[in-house]
């Protein structure tokens, strides 16, 4: 079985609707769906915004249906300049960019208990992500850095002291929280972005309109993950 997480149901939902054999399981206040999405036993969840909301969401996963490994995908905005709105985001790691322990020495972004400021992403599964973004016409990827924290990014400033500490490619609010999960469990994970905005307080497309395509290119990204196109 593989795990999907979203933050909002737009990310996920044309995915749910194709599952067949479909099972609603509630976990808390988390809705988890699951059945077969291409032949492949799947579950799917969304989580909410939010780093707690996603690592609560990932660890019930985790524990209730033991996932081979958990992609957790949506839209983030643009951590710098070269990354354009409608490009994809696949993160080579995740930091937590509000996590800051440095008034007693640590570096900014310094995990406790886990040790790391960078949270790995599994480096097979960023390659067929890649490899299978890589077939969506038009679609322009990149691998980096992805930038988590409990902000929605809306200041040019803010951005840059980001992308300064962590050479952050995109800024969302979730992925390093499912990273930080499945580290802690030892679950491979992905975390993958398509770019809504440019984190800066300017925007170019209608955000209900980019979500729809941004649903549309992830969900071609997975159907090529699981129908092999990206082994």
């Amino acid at each position: 079985m593989i795990g999907l997480i979203g933050a909002m149901n737009v990310e996920v939902e044309a995915l749910e609707n194709m599952l067949e054999d479909r099972k609603e399981t509630r976990i808390g206040m988390d809705v988890f769906v699951s059945g077969k999405l291409y032949g492949q036993e799947t579950v799917l969840a969304v989580c909410g915004p939010g780093k707690i909301n996603a690592a609560l969401c990932a660890q019930s996963m985790i524990l209730h249906f033991h996932p081979q490994w958990i992609l957790n995908l949506g839209v983030a905005g643009s951590g710098e300049e070269n990354v354009n709105i409608g490009d994809m985001v696949i993160a080579t790691a995740a930091v937590e960019h509000d996590m800051d322990t440095s008034p007693i020495g640590d570096p900014v972004g310094y995990v406790s208990k886990i040790g790391l400021i960078e949270i790995p992403c599994d480096r097979q599964l960023r390659e067929q992500l890649v490899r299978s973004a890589g077939k969506v016409p038009g679609l322009c990827v990149h691998e980096g850095i992805i930038a988590t924290g409990d902000q929605f990014i809306c200041r040019a400033d803010v951005r840059k002291r980001i992308h300064d500490l962590f050479q952050a490619k995109a800024v969302e609010m979730e992925g390093a929280a499912v990273a930080h999960a499945c580290y802690m469990h030892g679950v491979p994970c992905g975390v993958l972005r398509s770019i809504s905005d440019h984190a800066n307080g300017e925007s170019e497309m209608d955000y209900p309109t980019f979500t729809k395509l941004a649903a549309a290119h992830s969900q071609q990204v997975v159907e090529n993950v699981l129908k092999g196109a990206g082994a």
